[in-house]
């Protein structure tokens, strides 16, 4: 599918932080707003249909499929992405248990993980091995076990400071 060339549809949202407003094709997913206009490559497209979980961003605090979501319908919202997620709570020590715990491999996927974990653990800092996996359920990793992972979620969750 082409992409339009026309910038008409106007934004204003908070990345990471950071005040955006602008112009934007009404035609860009949230995954294409955030790799190609505001440069940030952290968030994935895996499958671009919302099935692996690698485009996850955080929108108003909810974990989100990027590859799903049109651009213009973040007009006024909150965006987390990977590259922000030290700055939310849980976000560093999930960082830290993914490398404390060995739950990188390739790292394509890891991005969404945390994302997804880091809701988990706003909502429920309580969090059973039951509650992570259905959490992480709209995740896949095509490298590592599961296993890995889940023990990294359980990490953050009994250390975060």
């Amino acid at each position: 599918m082409k992409k339009s060339n026309i910038k008409h549809y106007k934004i204003s949202c908070q990345v990471n932080g950071n005040k955006f407003t602008g112009y934007i094709d009404p035609n860009l997913r949230l995954i294409d707003f955030l790799r190609d206009v505001l440069n940030l490559k952290g968030t994935k497209e895996g499958c671009g249909e919302g099935e692996c979980g690698a485009c996850m961003v955080l929108v108003n605090g909810v974990s989100v499929n990027s590859c799903l979501v049109m651009a213009f319908s973040v007009d006024g919202k909150s965006i987390i992405t990977i590259e922000g997620v030290d700055d939310i709570k849980y976000g560093k020590s999930l960082k830290e248990g993914f490398k404390r715990k060995a739950a990188v491999q390739c790292g394509f996927c890891t991005p969404g993980f945390i994302i997804s974990a880091s809701e988990l653990l706003e909502k429920n800092p309580d969090a059973t091995e039951e509650d992570i996996k259905k959490a992480l359920s709209g995740n896949i990793c095509r490298c590592t076990g599961y296993k890995k992972i889940i023990e990294a979620v359980e990490w953050a969750r009994k250390n975060d400071k």
